[in-house]
């Protein structure tokens, strides 16, 4: 059964709320970047324009998720969702063309820097870790993942429009082609995790493409010549 509609509460997508984490429970007192530092992060490592947007379509999914789950009593620092969704892809740009795996590069470049429960979240954004030592019933870095699965270039999609697109572009070989299923199946299985304890429904976060959000130059990114931040693509 399908449930009834209550929309997510959406990230505050604001100037006004560049230092978000002073805003937001961080009980745990964890090393967690402001939102002006990672921007900052993501300018000094050339993230392309089109894995900005993908970054920030995936954040608006992991807060979306994980602020309902924290209404719903789970142990959760919510600026630790949302700054490992912002920064998941902060190695992308940097292993393109190259035989890097781009979340280790990622999560390297932040435990250099200090911020390892970030690190963490961004190392497992691909592959979750069943080796980690957390007792809770839900880590912040299964919301990232998940999120992640959830967007296609900067929309949000269903998990089987996610995979189908990874199949088309990624499985050129039987081998690959059961890779993506195995993660697709394990995809499905998160999914059912967080949202069974939510009154909500997964086709609920494809509301989220409808809602407006201020373009780059309100952050103070300047627009590069020629570019155009919505153009292009992006895992």
């Amino acid at each position: 059964m399908v449930r009834s509609f209550a929309p997510f509460r959406l990230f505050p997508f604001s100037p006004f709320h560049l230092c978000y984490n002073k805003t937001m429970s961080n009980p745990r007192s964890l090393a967690i970047p402001s939102l002006a530092e990672c921007l900052e992060l993501m300018a000094a490592h050339g993230m392309l324009p089109n894995i900005r947007e993908h970054s920030f379509a995936v954040m608006q999914v992991a807060f979306s998720l994980g602020d309902a789950l924290v209404a719903a009593g789970f142990d959760l620092v919510l600026p630790l969702v949302t700054t490992g969704a912002l920064l998941h892809d902060l190695g992308k740009t940097a292993c393109l063309g190259t035989t890097r795996n781009h979340a280790e590069w990622g999560a390297a470049v932040l435990e250099d820097l200090g911020f390892s429960q970030v690190a963490q979240v961004v190392r497992e954004h691909v592959y979750l870790d069943g080796t980690v030592n957390d007792s809770r019933p839900l880590r912040e870095a299964e919301i990232v993942n998940y999120a992640d699965k959830r967007v296609l270039h900067d929309a949000v999609v269903t998990l089987e429009d996610r995979f189908a697109d990874l199949q088309v572009r990624y499985g050129r070989t039987p081998e690959i082609q059961d890779r993506i299923r195995a993660t697709e199946v394990r995809a499905r299985a998160l999914e059912q995790k967080l949202f069974g304890p939510i009154p909500l429904d997964p086709s609920n976060l494809l509301h989220l493409n409808h809602c407006r959000r201020e373009s780059w130059e309100n952050y103070g990114w300047p627009s590069l010549p020629g570019a155009n931040p919505r153009s292009g693509k992006s895992r």
